[in-house]
């Protein structure tokens, strides 16, 4: 199966959450960073599920399931942010991929969910 640019997306904004959640385990931060990797991961097992869906509700529900942890994702490198555990410059970088998937998930589930 050809890779569809929400998928190929997803999976390298995955690889950036692991590189992350790496460093930031080596400057102790280990609560934030265990929601973030876990979130931030899931958003590519949902589009790489709901690609295999048994139906179109299956396929839409995992979509939706996806957006819901692109938007945690936003909030966890939000308040990474804030308390200085990212710089704002890191958090830029990031940021702009995760913005960018929330958009293609928003247009992707308003158009199947007609």
């Amino acid at each position: 199966m050809e890779e569809n640019i929400i998928s190929k997306k997803t999976f390298d904004f995955a690889i950036r959450i692991v590189n992350l959640y790496k460093y930031l385990v080596k400057k102790k931060e280990l609560t934030m960073s265990k929601q973030l990797l876990r979130c931030g991961t899931s958003i590519g097992a949902n589009v790489s599920e709901a690609q295999r869906g048994q139906s179109e509700a299956d396929f839409n529900a995992k979509l939706n399931i996806a957006l819901k942890e692109a938007n945690e994702t936003e909030y966890w490198l939000r308040l990474l942010k804030v308390t200085k555990y990212i710089s704002d410059i890191e958090y830029d970088s990031i940021n702009k991929d995760i913005q960018e998937i929330i958009s293609i998930l928003v247009a992707i589930c308003k158009k199947t969910n007609i």
